[in-house]
């Protein structure tokens, strides 16, 4: 497995993940590619870029003849207002404003990998444009935190998800983050054919059809 000598390999860059969940997204995403589905990348919310790193790594080693095209998208402004799905006793460092970066930093930790960036998006997942968007998607990794944002990121990403595609979503049944399994639950309904797993607190959900 690539993803095994990758993440050995290089070092992560900062506190927000770990090594168990880097290694469950990266291992999910080299089964996607040699699966071949059909669409490119995205990951919504990326804060200083270690997950988005390694992506960029394995989907350049990855040995499908046509690569993927990576896209990242995230307000480079921190954490929006919370909602009251939001709200959690334990939750309270998780305020508005927090996580913030500058897209230049992002930008200068490719450059330091010795890595091509990916098409970075500056916007609110709400605001984005058609335009800014991918037509079809084979692998999501969305790490929005709040309730609203994993939604907004959800009405995006499902609709253009393909067949066998994955999304992956970052502290699903995280009690200081309610909202995120809320927004889960939200989102979806008996009309949709999906398989979900967990592990982690990384919600794992695949398409089983094309609705």
């Amino acid at each position: 497995m690539i993803y095994k000598q990758i993440i050995n390999q290089y070092p992560i860059i900062s506190e927000q993940i770990t090594t168990n969940k880097l290694s469950i997204i990266l291992s999910n995403l080299e089964n996607i590619l040699q699966q071949n589905i059909d669409g490119d990348i995205v990951e919504f919310g990326c804060y200083i870029g270690t997950t988005s790193l390694f992506i960029q790594r394995i989907i350049k080693n990855s040995t499908i003849i046509n690569k993927k095209r990576f896209y990242v998208y995230d307000s480079f402004d921190g954490l929006p207002e919370k909602t009251n799905q939001d709200i959690s006793p334990i939750g309270k460092d998780f305020k508005r404003g927090v996580l913030k970066i500058n897209k230049k930093k992002l930008l200068l930790e490719f450059k330091k990998a010795n890595l091509t960036p990916p098409i970075i998006y500056k916007s609110w997942f709400s605001q984005i444009p058609e335009v800014a968007l991918p037509s079809s998607i084979a692998f999501a990794f969305l790490d929005g935190d709040f309730y609203t944002s994993i939604l907004d990121s959800l009405k995006i990403v499902w609709p253009r998800l393909s067949f066998k595609g994955q999304v992956i979503i970052d502290d699903y049944n995280r009690d200081a983050l309610p909202g995120v399994s809320k927004a889960i639950t939200s989102y979806f309904n008996p009309k949709f054919n999906f398989k979900l797993k967990s592990t982690n607190n990384l919600a794992i959900i695949t398409k089983i059809n094309n609705s």
